[in-house]
């Protein structure tokens, strides 16, 4: 099984645990401030990023989808309300972030709809052929074995059915690639260090999306792994991408 240079990115080089723990150990650091700092650092368009990503299941209308790295349900809520679908299972393997999500599901009386769960991509607890869609926004970068998560969403994804990755992205516009590189080399670093006590959890976010190996590299990637009918559609001048791929009959 292939590795790649982001499996190995972690937010504590100090840290003698894998990148897994690392990652649930940052998260919930920052849960509290998670949502607040989405909006406020990507000044409101991660809705707007959420939402097409989730269009791309509207044709599809998906009954019972899973959410991975579900953080605080922001997918999962958003989906009952533009899909319908009969249940959305979330996991995450932050408690932090999970707690949070809770508490949002509770307060828009989703608690029937959504079911949030501790777990991961790489051992997903549920049968063979379970999900019409599976989701990931902004999760895929911190796998730890980014093919075993990918294998192991397409053994629970029904055949026919479609996941979609929301994911950061590297801007080729000049100007705006330099002017992105500023905002995650230092502003988000800073910002988020300030607002969370946890610089290096916003550090991890650079470092990861660099590192990530986005655009015509994870649609091969995709395909590598069994996807089929795969495509790349970029965001906000490639800033942000949303990548899809079915399983086949």
């Amino acid at each position: 099984m292939t590795e790649f240079t982001h499996d190995k990115v972690v937010p504590f080089k100090d840290s003698k645990l894998g990148k897994k723990q690392q990652v649930a150990a940052m998260f919930d650091r920052i849960a509290f401030r998670y949502d607040f700092l989405n909006r406020f650092l990507s000044g409101g368009i991660d809705i707007y990023w959420r939402r097409r990503a989730i269009r791309e299941l509207s044709a599809l209308h998906p009954k019972y989808i899973l959410d991975v790295a579900t953080g605080t349900a922001d997918m999962a809520i958003f989906m009952t309300r533009h899909l319908s679908p009969e249940k959305i299972t979330g996991i995450d393997i932050s408690t932090g972030m999970l707690e949070i999500g809770r508490q949002k599901i509770a307060r828009n009386k989703l608690e029937g709809k959504i079911l949030l769960q501790e777990g991961d991509s790489e051992n997903i607890q549920a049968p063979d052929n379970t999900f019409d869609a599976i989701t990931v926004a902004f999760g895929v970068r911190n796998f730890e074995n980014l093919e075993k998560g990918l294998k192991e969403m397409l053994r629970v994804l029904r055949p026919g059915g479609r996941l979609v990755i929301l994911e950061f992205s590297h801007p080729k516009t000049p100007g705006i690639r330099q002017l992105y590189n500023l905002y995650l080399n230092i502003v988000a670093p800073r910002i988020g260090g300030i607002m969370t006590h946890s610089g290096e959890a916003y550090q991890y976010l650079n470092d990861s999306v660099k590192a990530f190996p986005e655009g015509p590299a994870l649609v091969r990637i995709l395909e590598n792994n069994g996807y089929v009918n795969t495509r790349l559609k970029r965001l906000s001048l490639g800033i942000c991408s949303i990548y899809t791929g079915e399983k086949t009959f």
